[in-house]
């Protein structure tokens, strides 16, 4: 295995960590040079087809255990002359195309008009039902009468009555927000009392939420065993440090309601269960602030003299050394992220209707694709966010792998962000997979990186780039000029930002039209509107 040119790969633990532990001193001979971006001429655009249209078979459940499914086939490309893999494997969906983007609100909502027609009538029938007097067990037998064939539906309607309440997710069952982290289960899998505690801001500031009330914790009466609690809570299995950041210096909507944790409250294992004293300032003038894991670090990656970006270019080893292959029978199909020792996030349509971990392959610490016989880690767990169908929002999904990564400087976890932690239009970031070079084409052997700005989703939503189409869980980048741009192969791999000399995961590959092409750059799904169902899904797994 060579480091130096990053031309070959490892196939085992072993060589990543020997490789890392050996050239680590070689990577430091490189000075820290500055990135140079060459504009993208119109010559340099490369040549865009329609996307394909790609079958997707629907998932019989949200979480799949190694033998959980029969085995099925996967669906074909359609059409047959596209070019392999036969999965879904792009950041393009099924569904998408040109015509998608000229349709007009209206028309988008005249094509679902027999879905909201039913909906209307349901919640209609049922109000009416209650009014008259009927009781419950009437509009039980009335619900009944409508049949399963609407169960999918009602759940899409339910949100309208769940406004300013939680929504059990395993249910379409609403409980009051005040009685969520109340230290009892009302939800089913008692996923309400999950959620409870979160990072925020810049600092990672520890907040509890108690009774549907987030608050900021005081360091008056802070413990190391406080810190390895909430850790436990947000999912890790590791606990590095705990520290504080003066009241003033956090962001000023984390400046209200702080209170301080009774640490004398034996035999309590989860803060939000804690005794609170809510305080009009804090005693010690600080706010706690907690790291969970060393992450978003490159220690055996410098950059080279003549860094230079004209679409993409081959990366160093270590330059991204939270990137993974994910591998579906020995072919490369998407990519994914390492936010710790035993968790890879991707993006839900590569995992969409081939949940089978068994089927799964995951490489790390390479910038070349294994050959034939390599050997992969294995996979224990899928699951994709609950109210992911097939189609763009909550494109996410967490892959567990059956035994922890050891770290090196081949392969490190990137950092997820804070809740509420904001990145402007403009920010540099950079994107990284084994896609295609052109829409299309064949997955690139070679890991391939690019420098993107974020684009604001005002920019990301003009009539000529995907009007109507994003939402608050998406994250547009690149060129509205093109030229630059994720592509097919490319699905789930990072989308990541540095910020004070941490590498965060912003986004997560997920689709777009073309590759490259004008007005239309790549959307990403954004990270922070699903971290807690990123945090409750690894809570869960802990248990």
């Amino acid at each position: 295995m060579v480091l130096d040119d990053g031309l070959k790969m490892s196939t085992s633990l072993s060589d990543i960590n020997a490789a890392a532990n050996g050239d680590a001193q070689q990577a430091a001979e490189f000075p820290e040079q500055t990135i140079e971006v060459v504009s993208v001429t119109e010559e340099d655009l490369p040549t865009v087809e329609t996307p394909n249209i790609l079958i997707v078979s629907p998932l019989d459940s949200f979480v799949t255990e190694p033998n959980g499914h029969p085995e099925r086939e996967l669906p074909e490309e359609s059409p047959p002359t596209a070019p392999s893999p036969s999965m879904p494997i792009t950041k393009v969906q099924p569904f998408l195309n040109e015509d998608d983007l000229r349709k007009t609100v209206w028309e988008r909502v005249w094509e679902n008009r027999l879905e909201l027609i039913l909906c209307v009538i349901i919640v209609v029938v049922v109000i009416v039902a209650l009014g008259i007097g009927l009781g419950g067990q009437s509009v039980v037998s009335l619900w009944s009468v409508c049949g399963q064939s609407l169960v999918s539906l009602w759940s899409v309607c339910v949100g309208l009555s769940c406004s300013g309440k939680f929504k059990c997710g395993a249910s379409s069952k609403c409980i009051q927000a005040s009685l969520q982290c109340d230290g009892k289960e009302q939800c089913e899998n008692g996923e309400d009392e999950l959620s409870c505690v979160r990072l925020s801001g810049r600092s990672s500031v520890v907040q509890v939420q108690k009774a549907g009330l987030w608050m900021t914790v005081c360091y008056d009466d802070w413990t190391s065993w406080m810190g390895e609690s909430a850790c436990r809570q947000l999912g890790y299995n590791s606990y590095v440090a705990s520290s504080s950041s003066g009241v003033n210096s956090i962001e000023p909507e984390l400046q209200y309601n702080l209170v301080s944790l009774d640490g004398l409250s034996g035999g309590v294992f989860k803060l939000h269960n804690m005794s609170v004293t809510f305080k009009s300032q804090c005693t010690s003038g600080k706010v706690a602030t907690l790291k969970c894991l060393d992450c978003g670090q490159r220690p055996q990656f410098r950059s080279s003299p003549s860094s230079r970006i004209v679409g993409g270019n081959s990366s160093k080893a270590g330059q991204f050394p939270w990137q993974v292959s994910l591998q579906n029978k020995g072919e490369h199909l998407c990519g994914g992220s390492i936010i710790t020792s035993q968790w890879v996030l991707t993006a839900a349509h590569c995992v969409y209707g081939f949940a089978i971990p068994a089927e799964w392959g995951v490489y790390v610490g390479i910038t070349e694709l294994p050959g034939f016989g390599s050997q992969a880690l294995e996979v224990e767990r899928i699951v994709y966010h609950a109210r992911y169908r097939g189609r763009l929002d909550y494109d996410i999904a967490l892959i567990k792998l059956r035994n922890p990564l050891p770290f090196n400087g081949l392969v490190q976890p990137i950092c997820l962000p804070n809740h509420g932690e904001l990145y402007e239009a403009g920010t540099l970031c950079w994107i990284s997979g084994w896609g295609a070079t052109e829409n299309g084409g064949e997955s690139s052997v070679m890991l391939r990186s690019a420098m993107v700005p974020l684009i604001s989703t005002k920019d990301c939503t003009q009539k000529d780039v995907y009007p109507g189409m994003i939402t608050a869980g998406m994250v547009c980048a690149g060129y509205l000029e093109g030229g630059v741009d994720s592509c097919q192969g490319d699905s789930g791999g990072p989308l990541a930002c540095e910020d004070s000399s941490l590498w965060k995961l912003v986004g997560a590959t997920s689709w777009g039209v073309g590759c490259a092409d004008q007005n239309r750059p790549g959307v990403y799904t954004r990270i922070t509107e699903s971290l807690s169902w990123v945090r409750q899904e690894m809570a869960v797994s802990a248990l």
